[in-house]
């Protein structure tokens, strides 16, 4: 019985008809799909637009002959991985070493022998399988190799990240605790004293001549009304502080070991306060307005720190392209934005869009743009780490999609897709 192979097919190479015959029945008693070339030219067109699995190719032959044929298809990317056995009736030493200088694997001589030829075409077909299963092997493990290598970078990044906000957070917490409840006391203390000098003057409203210069001197009116704005003043401050603290908590909340429901308005909105100083006006730098468009959103089932990490590093890359557009003067007369959309679709994945108006990013280096150690920042302002960990987290970490659309003149948006 004739043994199946694979898809595949040997294309045999020669101009005479008895060699042709020859290989043909050698091949097809053994099952192997072929195809036949009379020319080098016919050859080599055959070989682009469907790339065999061997070639055996015939020397001399009219036009190129086989060893220019043999350089030709070496020296073409499509099929310069084609085994090439070259069959022939010149078995001096200098043509064999012609041959296998120009890339060819084997010789087959004339007149052939059809357990010969059999035998080195199942060889090199195996030799041809092993090596590319060994070249799948060695990037699928390459691979392997990088995402590890990204998850430990994004682990250890995202542990630092979080004890050093979680600790800044509880430093502040604790005198803006302090400073807050002790405000309402004071409040009252200042409204008491306030009325007790009031009562004073209605009792006494000649007083001596000292006390009338002091408070002249001190301005009483004004400092008694100026105090309770001081008050207010001192009330939204720490109110805002206390907003800080919150976020910065919010956003260090690592979840590793568990996923939990989660808010993810709360995370965006964390993230901003903490990038809140890059998006203020800065000497040269024009500030930044962010317009968010938040629709109704359920609790998400997800890590909410890893989250926050990404949104850190996506918001972070559409500040700098937005810096980088404004002082190299790649977009006139750009109002820096930043859009922050957020729905849940027909399928219930929620969808996060983070739009920015810079440059935009050229095809050739979108389809980078979630590689490990790809960076379009200038060398010192960027590891190449950030999307690809963001890529990471939402895809495997939340079985989500993350995507980028950007058109060069116009803007970036990136996309991410989250179950919930």
């Amino acid at each position: 019985m004739k043994k199946t192979q694979n898809n595949g097919f040997i294309l045999i190479v020669d101009d005479n008809p008895t060699n042709l015959s020859v290989l043909c029945e050698a091949l097809n008693s053994e099952g192997f799909r072929f195809r036949v070339a009379v020319d080098g030219e016919s050859a080599i067109a055959q070989a682009e637009r469907n790339q065999p699995e061997l070639i055996l190719l015939d020397i001399q032959m009219p036009g190129i002959d086989g060893f220019e044929t043999c350089r030709r298809l070496k020296a073409n990317p499509v099929t310069q991985n084609i085994p090439i056995i070259f069959t022939t009736a010149l078995a001096d030493t200098e043509s064999k070493t012609k041959g296998f200088s120009l890339g060819a694997v084997d010789y087959i001589p004339k007149p052939f022998a059809q357990e010969e030829v059999i035998a080195r075409v199942r060889v090199h077909l195996q030799l041809k399988q092993l090596t590319e299963s060994l070249e799948q092997q060695v990037n699928d493990r390459t691979k392997d190799l990088q995402k590890a290598q990204v998850q430990l970078v994004q682990q250890e990044k995202l542990s630092t990240l979080g004890e050093l906000i979680a600790g800044i957070g509880h430093e502040i917490n604790n005198p803006i605790n302090f400073i807050s409840s002790n405000i309402p006391p004071l409040q009252e203390y200042i409204t008491a004293v306030t009325e007790l000098l009031l009562l004073y003057e209605q009792e006494y409203p000649n007083p001596t001549a000292k006390i009338t210069n002091t408070i002249e001197n001190l301005d009483l009116k004004f400092v008694l009304e100026d105090m309770g704005k001081i008050l207010n003043s001192l009330q939204i401050g720490s109110e805002r502080i206390q907003n800080l603290s919150n976020s910065l908590r919010n956003f260090s909340r690592s979840d590793s070991d568990a996923k939990i429901p989660a808010d993810l308005h709360q995370g965006l909105d964390s993230t901003l306060v903490i990038l809140q100083h890059r998006l203020k006006a800065n000497g040269d730098l024009p500030g930044i307005e962010v317009i968010k468009s938040y629709g109704i959103l359920p609790e998400v089932n997800c890590y909410l720190g890893q989250m926050n990490q990404v949104f850190m590093n996506i918001l972070a890359n559409a500040i700098d392209a937005l810096d980088e557009a404004i002082m190299e003067g790649k977009k006139s007369n750009l109002i820096p934005q930043i859009k922050i959309t957020t729905e849940i679709d027909s399928e219930k994945l929620v969808i996060i869009r983070i739009a920015d108006n810079g440059i935009g990013i050229p095809e050739r280096l979108k389809k980078r743009l979630f590689e490990p150690l790809f960076t379009t920042k200038t060398v010192g302002k960027g590891t190449g780490l950030g999307l690809s960990i963001a890529y990471q987290i939402v895809v495997d970490k939340h079985n989500g999609i993350l995507e980028v659309n950007s058109q060069p003149g116009i803007g970036t948006e990136f996309i991410i897709k989250i179950p919930t």
